[in-house]
C-alpha cells in the first residue's frame, strides 16, 4: 500500500535522511544489531522503531533463532545493563521485581534488587510463569516502576522489555492476558536465517571462543533518551490521526477480531509510526509509516490465532481509504 501523506505546514520542513543530528547514533545502532542478527535488516528495523517508541518488544518465535544474541547486543549498544529471566512455573514475583532482606547484623531490611533493574529485560518464555508472576512486571512495563512492601522503587527511564514466547509448545505455558498483551508495543518473528546468511555465521564462527566480547556501546543511556525525546516530537498531522483513528474503528468492528484496539493501543500505534518515520529520515508521519508498523502493532493486542493474523490486518488495513494529501 501506498500512499502521498504531506508533511504538516505548521511543523517545519522535513528533515532530509543525514541532517538529522542524532543520525551516527541510529546508524551505529543499526550496524550493532544487524551484526548480531545477520540478514534480519527488516526485524532490526522494527526492533529500533519499538526502542525509540518507549515500547517493549514480544518475540513469538521458536527457540534459537536469536532472540538472546539480540537482546544482549542491544543492551551493549546503548550502554546499558542486561538481565536476563528464564520463565518457569515455579519462578515468584519477588524473583523479577526484588525484596527486603533482614540484615542479622544491622537489624535493618535491605533491599535486595531484581533483574528488573536492568536496561534491557529479556524475559525467556514468558508465558511459562504463572499469571501471577507475569502480573509482576505489569507496573514496571507500564510506569517503569514497582512496589515492594508499599514502596515504590523507580526503573531505568529506558527500562526495556524484551519477552520471548514458543509458539509450538502449549504444555505448562499460561497464555498472556489481553491486558499484558496491550503493554507490549509489537510482537515480532525473525524466522529462520536465509542460505546465505547461515553461511556467514559458520565462518565468523571460526576459531572464536564462545566468550567473545559482545561489542561496545554506541550510545549511552542519555543519549538513547533524548533519541526517544526526539522520536517523540515528530509530527503527526490531523488527517494521519484520522486515518489512525478510523483504523482503530475498523479493528473493533471487525467480523473475525472479538477485542478491538484500545485507546492505549492507538497511541502505541502512533508512536511506533512516529519512530518508524524519524528512521526514514523524516520530521513527520505518513500513512505508510502507520501501514509499515500495522501488523506487529496489532498482532500482539488482537486475540486472533498467528495463521490468521497477518489476513486480518490487511483486511483492516484494506477496509479503510488511505489519505491522499498533495505532497509540498
Amino acid at each position: 500500500m501506498s500512499a502521498t501523506v504531506a508533511a504538516p505546514h505548521h511543523h517545519g520542513t522535513p528533515s532530509a535522511r543525514g541532517t538529522c543530528p542524532h543520525q551516527p547514533a541510529i546508524d551505529g545502532l543499526r550496524v550493532a544489531l544487524n551484526a548480531a542478527l545477520l540478514g534480519k535488516e527488516d526485524v532490526v528495523e522494527l526492533v529500533l522503531c519499538c526502542l525509540l517508541a518507549r515500547g517493549h518488544l514480544l518475540f513469538d518465535d521458536l527457540p534459537g533463532l536469536g532472540k538472546t544474541t539480540l537482546a544482549k547486543a542491544l543492551a551493549t549498544a546503548v550502554g546499558g545493563r542486561f538481565a536476563r529471566v528464564q520463565c518457569t512455573p515455579d519462578l515468584l514475583p519477588s524473583d523479577i521485581t526484588g525484596f527486603n532482606l533482614f540484615n542479622q547484623q544491622s537489624r535493618e531490611f535491605e533491599f535486595v534488587s531484581g533483574p528488573v533493574f536492568s536496561d534491557v529485560l529479556l524475559a525467556d518464555e514468558i508465558n511459562r510463569a504463572t499469571p501471577r508472576t507475569q502480573s509482576a512486571l505489569f507496573e514496571a512495563m507500564a510506569e517503569r516502576q514497582v512496589t515492594i512492601d508499599n514502596q515504590s522503587r523507580k526503573l531505568s527511564d529506558t527500562f526495556f522489555v524484551i519477552a520471548t514466547q514458543n509458539p509450538v509448545e502449549s504444555h505448562g505455558a499460561y497464555p498472556l492476558p489481553e491486558a499484558q498483551l496491550d503493554r507490549f508495543a509489537m510482537k515480532l518473528r525473525i524466522g529462520y536465517p536465509s542460505r546465505g546468511s547461515e553461511l556467514a555465521m559458520l565462518a565468523a564462527q571460526v576459531g572464536v571462543s564462545s566468550d567473545r566480547p559482545a561489542g561496545s556501546p554506541v550510545v549511552d543511556p542519555s543519549q538513547l533518551r533524548a533519541l526517544q525525546h526526539h522520536v517523540a516530537q515528530v509530527a503527526v498531522s490531523q488527517v494521519v490521526q484520522e486515518y489512525l483513528v478510523d483504523l482503530a474503528a475498523a479493528t473493533r468492528n471487525h467480523r473475525d477480531v472479538r477485542l478491538g484496539l484500545s485507546p492505549r493501543g492507538l497511541l502505541t500505534w502512533q508512536r511506533v509510526a512516529q519512530a518508524r518515520a524519524h528512521l526514514k529520515g523524516r520530521d513527520y508521519v505518513t500513512a505508510d509509516d502507520v501501514q509499515d508498523v500495522a501488523g506487529p502493532v496489532l498482532e500482539v493486542r488482537l486475540p486472533v490465532d498467528n495463521s490468521r493474523a497477518a489476513a486480518i490486518v490487511a483486511d483492516i488495513l484494506a477496509q479503510v481509504a488511505t489519505p491522499k494529501v498533495p505532497s509540498v
